[in-house]
């Protein structure tokens, strides 16, 4: 199975309040992430990580990283930066780009941190998976955002705090944009 999954922001204790997420401390947005995540991925499971994962982890990204199963592919964030010259990559992530196209087996999808306006397959039927906006709509780009079927967010924030298939991306961008 494949799953997609974005601004994590493990170790980041302002975001809880930055992103209105539901916990109490760091310690538990953190156990319920890498908890959430576990539950839901098998060690034979491919998960990319659409940016920021990490940022101002008090722990060694090592050993938080071994803890996560799965193949793991990561699409670089504005936040990756800050710890992933602490780590060895080669020994987590099957891939670390900043951008990347690949197939699902039916749809052709292009992996970014950022939102773009246009990308590889945009006018074949292809997705953009992309972070970076968590659950933000009051940005001035969010109306020509929201009206774009085929940019999903893959931010932790509307997708129930844990990777998730394709399927449920869209079901849930789907949501999180008409509600």
């Amino acid at each position: 199975m494949i799953y997609f999954t974005s601004d994590l922001h493990l170790g980041h204790n302002n975001i809880i309040r930055l992103c209105n997420r539901p916990f109490a401390s760091l310690e538990e947005m953190d156990e319920a992430l890498i908890g959430n995540w576990n539950r839901v991925v098998t060690n034979g499971d491919t998960v990319y990580v659409i940016g920021d994962l990490m940022f101002r982890m008090q722990a060694h990204p090592a050993e938080v990283l071994q803890h996560l199963k799965g193949k793991k592919h990561l699409v670089l964030g504005n936040h990756d930066k800050s710890w992933l010259n602490k780590v060895d990559t080669a020994c987590f992530f099957k891939s670390v780009e900043r951008y990347v196209e690949i197939s699902d087996g039916k749809h052709k999808l292009a992996l970014c941190h950022y939102p773009m306006m246009t990308w590889g397959g945009i006018g074949r039927g292809g997705y953009l998976v992309h972070g970076h906006i968590h659950n933000k709509r009051d940005a001035a780009y969010w109306p020509l955002l929201a009206s774009m079927d085929q940019a999903l967010n893959a931010c932790v924030e509307i997708n129930q705090y844990q990777p998730v298939s394709f399927e449920q991306l869209v079901q849930n961008n789907i949501a999180f944009k008409h509600t």
